[in-house]
């Protein structure tokens, strides 16, 4: 089991009262005394070294235009990685992507929502603070890695002091309590900041994203389609990428050879194309897990199609299966000696998906080279994966995220206590609690995620556990009937966060303690708001009392945040 890195034990605070101005609240735009420094419309000319400032005498709210130019700075990071950033000598806020806090720039508002605008940044005036070079070149424009360029530690500053905001202002719990500064734990880091991901999807394109100064190309054909990740704000055209820091090397390695061959015009393969709906290569989705008796990395390789022709992947398969780290285990004889190959096991897939729409999972799997799963290790089980089983993506960080979950729960260990796993997916977190706890019953919408989770307890010998599919946002007044009442609910539901119908069955169900684990810390705040406070429109009492809640660094270089909350009983 991993442990915590010693370094997550400092606290990383820092004050930004914005948050307050661009609440969910449909608060007034903020005046100030101050001259407000503002530039004239530019929207029909690119050149903003000549744009005048303008000011305004006046104490007067500040409104700007859609298209208005500004000069703005970066103040720090909101949820989801944009830049919250003010006019010179104004209070209103602006957020725009790729800011990162300390940068002045020039911007264009693109959007007007309310109490705040969001902005195209045009031009760079002066870097941000805690500038590094960022080692991936497609950094500036896939959007997956938005503060690869930001120091770690910075991030780590932003990340935690998202959490906290949120806390405050959307979960209603002061900062001036006395025990505020217990309950909010420092955030704990990843200590592998590249290569982490386990599972990487790209995808197949007719229109490849270009940066701006090279649109004048204008590819067409075979040049213009791309394999790679979707570009920011556009669902038909992809950036072509040839290799991903954050998957391991082994799948870098595959992905070269596709990118290599796919566009090859004797093997005839075109990628899908979403606007006339023709095409064959949708997806290549790779994953890498372990074997347990070699240590060694496993490998999956999932082609989704829009039809099943093996005959047409077949050349892609050789290729794949002719790589030399990636054929297979094998030992040579030399000198007595067996030396091992640095070479991984395969598994080949084809997942046919035929309807129009953008998802990586098929109607029909079929397996084209060796087995049709791979494995991985978590909290000391074995986890069967395949092609479409939801598994934690960084493997490394959901060792310490599983711990840190065992220790809110604090089982007693003697098998006396009743386990409720909310959302319990293939069974991860159930499954590493069950060896302390009397039984286990979990609930899952997906239908092959249960399967997995059956799967994956009976792959470890244990018998304890009961997992059901049943879709928590439908739940009714039987919902409860089927299962003794637990001792311990965990609910690790996805961003939108917990149903009220949900929320208000375990404000009934009155668990003794509730360990809720959270992709989304606004949803997350909200949440943990309505089963303390209640929600007062509704008639409803909250009934629990915040212990603890911890933010994970889950994914490093980009704007997800996962959070381990403890709820006691009043």
């Amino acid at each position: 089991m991993a442990t915590i890195p010693s370094h997550a034990l400092r606290h990383l605070t820092l004050t930004r009262p914005w948050l307050r101005k661009i609440s969910c609240t449909t608060s007034p735009a903020f005046s100030s005394q101050d001259p407000l420094l503002t530039y004239p419309d530019n929207s029909n000319n690119n050149d903003t070294d000549h744009t005048k400032k303008t000011t305004n005498s006046k104490s007067q709210a500040f409104f700007p235009k859609k298209n208005q130019v500004l000069e703005l700075e970066c103040e720090s990071l909101a949820f989801k990685g944009k830049g919250v950033c003010k006019v010179a000598d104004s209070g209103f806020v602006l957020l725009c992507d790729n800011a990162l806090p300390g940068e002045r720039f020039i911007g264009r508002v693109s959007r007007k929502k309310g109490s705040y605008a969001e902005v195209t940044k045009l031009k760079t005036l002066s870097p941000h603070r805690d500038l590094v070079d960022a080692p991936c070149g497609y950094a500036s424009y896939c959007g997956g890695c938005k503060t690869q360029n930001l120091s770690y530690e910075a991030q780590l500053r932003a990340k935690e002091q998202q959490v906290r905001e949120l806390v405050i202002h959307v979960g209603k719990f002061s900062d001036k309590n006395p025990d505020f500064e217990c309950i909010m734990k420092p955030i704990v880091p990843c200590d592998v900041q590249f290569h982490y991901r386990n599972k990487m999807e790209f995808s197949f394109g007719t229109q490849k994203w270009l940066p701006k100064e090279v649109l004048h190309e204008k590819p067409d054909g075979i040049d213009n389609y791309a394999l790679g990740l979707h570009a920011p704000g556009y669902f038909d055209k992809i950036l072509n990428v040839d290799k991903c820091l954050l998957q391991s090397e082994p799948a870098n390695k595959i992905l070269a050879t596709v990118q290599d061959n796919w566009k090859d015009p004797e093997l005839g393969l075109s990628p899908y194309n979403v606007h006339s709906h023709t095409g064959f290569l949708k997806h290549l989705v790779l994953r890498t897990g372990r074997d347990m008796k070699t240590d060694l990395p496993e490998l999956m390789v999932n082609f989704v199609t829009s039809s099943y022709k093996p005959e047409m992947l077949k050349p892609l398969v050789e290729k794949i299966s002719a790589i030399p780290e990636v054929v297979g285990v094998k030992y040579a004889n030399f000198v007595n000696v067996d030396l091992l190959y640095f070479v991984y096991m395969v598994s080949i897939m084809n997942n046919v998906n035929t309807s129009v729409g953008n998802t990586s999972v098929g109607e029909e799997e079929y397996t084209l080279y060796g087995k049709s799963t791979i494995t991985e290790s978590l909290g000391g089980l074995t986890f069967q994966i395949s092609a479409n089983s939801f598994f934690q993506t960084n493997t490394h960080q959901a060792e310490v995220l599983y711990k840190l979950i065992e220790d809110c729960a604090g089982p007693r260990g003697d098998a006396s206590e009743i386990v409720l796993d909310l959302f319990c997916g293939t069974g991860t977190i159930g499954l590493t609690l069950a060896k302390k706890a009397k039984h286990v019953y979990g609930y899952e919408v997906v239908a092959q995620a249960v399967a997995d989770a059956h799967r994956n307890a009976k792959l470890n010998g244990i018998s304890n556990t009961t997992f059901l599919q049943g879709d928590l946002n439908k739940i009714d007044e039987n919902f409860g009937k089927h299962f003794p009442k637990p001792d311990i609910v965990i609910s690790d539901p996805n961003r939108p966060g917990m149903h009220m119908k949900l929320i208000k069955f375990l404000l009934r169900l009155k668990a003794p303690k509730i360990v809720y684990v959270s992709c989304n810390p606004a949803t997350c705040a909200r949440d943990i708001d309505y089963l303390c406070h209640g929600v007062m429109e509704q008639n409803i009492k909250g009934c629990y009392k915040l212990k603890s809640i911890q933010p994970v660094d889950m994914f490093p270089h980009t704007p997800h945040i996962e959070c381990v909350c403890l709820l006691e009983l009043c």
